[in-house]
């Protein structure tokens, strides 16, 4: 049964914390909210307003194939500067990405999109850390149950992150229009506005707190470059001759492959032929809803190994049908389906993508609290790998190939969770017996 945040295990007076926890988790959500309402709505609109030669599509490719190479060296570069000066760097990808698109050409996105991967990947291998590492702290101080606070500082932060769908897209849906011939107006204001809300984002970042101790990972400044990276790709190594890591990474590459399908071939095949590009905003803004109610619940939900097998399931489940129903049943329809499907199909997609977002940093958080930059970043090199590929196929294959590549890929992943959870269940059983 869950314990609840606020009631001690052992009742006594708590040692008076040195931080204030709660409030660096607020400010990491008001501050991931502010950029990624500009860099989502953005990455949503690319395959539809950047079109010529395909631009869009191969910008975002060329983004998370950076992303996934600069992912073996993250969790290098947030140990040596700490998590709080990465998060900070991390936001400078973003704000660069968002300014090309003010002049979309092959010589500003694909620069940008290269320095975004590393920027990407030094953000969320820091966000993943200072989160965990803030539980930890936070269950540590209070006495409190550490896999129920890192269930409900995971569900706060993805459910804040998901609403940045619903922001975002409202603001897209507000400022641009759709003219004749098939063109878009007001992206110029649009990038304007959204480098704005980066910018505070960035400047909120400067008051979180800064982890002390190992959690900023604060190193001897005699130790070589050459020998902490031989020592990170050694550590990597051995992460994943670790079975509990290689039964995760197939659930981690279909959270990717998940997350891409609705920004490239969703907004694409699904809601543009029905409701426009303008629709794109709406369509996505219901997506994020969802996305941020589900992420809110289950993390509220999380209390440890148990919760989270039970929730992925079920959001496992939820994604089947939708892809069930998309290879075997659905088809364009006009009148008032026309708007009714594809927004449904965005609102369920939405549950599935925010059980993934918490139960996965929940569950790393739980199995790899040792190791917490190294579990995070393999969860964005796997990620972001599968997140290239798609952006790189999409416009060579139909969405029907696309969709039984999702299937096949939710029901090997699925398979592999399951057996690691039934192992790691027989284990705790032995050793109580």
């Amino acid at each position: 049964m869950a314990t609840d945040e606020e009631t001690p295990l052992i009742v006594e007076n708590p040692p008076t914390p040195t931080l204030n926890h709660k409030k660096d988790v607020h400010i990491l959500c008001w501050a991931f909210l502010l950029i990624f309402l500009a860099y989502g709505a953005t990455q949503n609109l690319e395959s539809t307003i950047n079109t010529e030669g395909d631009l869009g599509n191969i910008s975002l490719g060329i983004l998370y194939l950076s992303f996934t190479f600069f992912s073996v060296l993250a969790s290098l570069v947030v140990k040596k500067l700490g998590s709080k000066i990465a998060l900070i760097l991390g936001t400078t990808g973003y704000w660069l990405f968002i300014a090309a698109n003010l002049k979309p050409t092959w010589y500003t996105m694909v620069p940008a999109s290269l320095y975004l991967g590393f920027a990407a990947s030094i953000i969320w291998v820091a966000q993943g850390t200072y989160l965990t590492s803030t539980a930890h702290s936070h269950a540590n101080d209070f006495n409190l149950h550490e896999g129920t606070i890192i269930g409900k500082f995971n569900g706060e932060f993805w459910g804040m992150f998901a609403s940045h769908q619903l922001v975002g897209n409202l603001i897209t849906l507000a400022l641009l229009r759709d003219e004749k011939g098939g063109s878009t107006s007001g992206t110029t204001l649009l990038f304007i506005v959204f480098l704005c809300s980066m910018t505070l984002g960035t400047i909120l970042m400067c008051f979180l707190s800064r982890r002390n101790g190992k959690e900023e990972g604060v190193q001897d400044s005699r130790v070589t470059f050459s020998s902490s990276v031989v020592s990170l790709l050694k550590a990597m190594s051995n992460l994943l001759l670790d079975i509990r890591i290689l039964l995760i990474i197939p659930l981690i590459a279909y959270s990717g492959l998940q997350q891409a399908f609705v920004w490239a071939e969703y907004t694409k095949h699904i809601v543009k032929p029905t409701l426009g590009e303008r629709g794109v905003g709406g369509a996505m803004a219901v997506y994020g809803v969802f996305d941020a109610i589900c992420s809110l619940a289950s993390g509220r939900l999380t209390f440890g190994l148990l919760s989270i097998t039970i929730i992925v399931s079920a959001g496992a489940l939820i994604q089947i049908v939708v892809l069930l129903w998309l290879l075997l049943g659905y088809s364009v329809a006009g009148g008032v389906l026309g708007t009714v499907y594809p927004l449904l199909i965005g609102a369920l997609w939405g549950i599935g993508d925010g059980v993934l977002n918490t139960q996965l940093s929940a569950l790393l958080g739980i199995l790899f609290k040792h190791d917490l930059e190294g579990a995070f970043a393999q969860l964005k090199l796997w990620q972001s790998a599968s997140i290239a590929v798609v952006f790189f196929i999409s416009s060579s294959i139909s969405l029907q190939t696309m969709v039984i590549i999702l299937l096949v890929a939710l029901c090997i992943s699925v398979a592999g969770f399951l057996f690691l959870m039934l192992q790691i269940e027989k284990a705790f059983s032995y050793r109580a017996s």
